[in-house]
């Protein structure tokens, strides 16, 4: 298993983790397999979209925002309720085939690790299975 750290620099971010799954992948040298991604954090996610336009990007995170907005009288004290709540909505994994050595995506997509309470200094597990 391999770690990737991540820095975000605000509250809510995505930010684009692809090309450091793929270095992971590269080191490990497998060729045909799997690799699992995995978010340790209870305010933060992972999801699969696209990376062409950056507009999307944003318009993720503003709909996030708007459907789970910050201060909405939660139950959770410690200002961070939203938070949980849009990692639950996201999901903490994701299962990626590797084919040749590569990720196998959508000609558009990419792989983003999703902050929820940031900024924040974040990791990423990343376990690569040969088979």
């Amino acid at each position: 298993m391999e770690r990737i750290e991540i820095r975000t620099a605000r509250r809510v971010e995505l930010v684009e983790i692809t090309e450091q799954i793929q270095r992971v992948l590269n080191k490990a040298k497998v060729k045909e397999g799997i690799c699992f991604i995995f978010c340790p954090h209870t305010t933060a996610g992972l999801t699969i979209n696209e990376n062409a336009d950056p507009s999307v990007r944003q318009d993720i995170i503003d709909t996030l925002i708007r459907l789970v907005p910050e201060n909405a009288g939660y139950a959770h004290a410690e200002g961070n309720a939203d938070s949980h709540l849009k990692s639950s909505l996201l999901g903490s994994s994701l299962t990626v085939f590797v084919q040749n050595g590569l990720l196998v995506l959508g000609t558009w997509q990419g792989i983003y690790f999703c902050e929820g309470d940031g900024p924040r200094a974040r990791e990423v597990w990343v376990k690569v299975l040969e088979g």
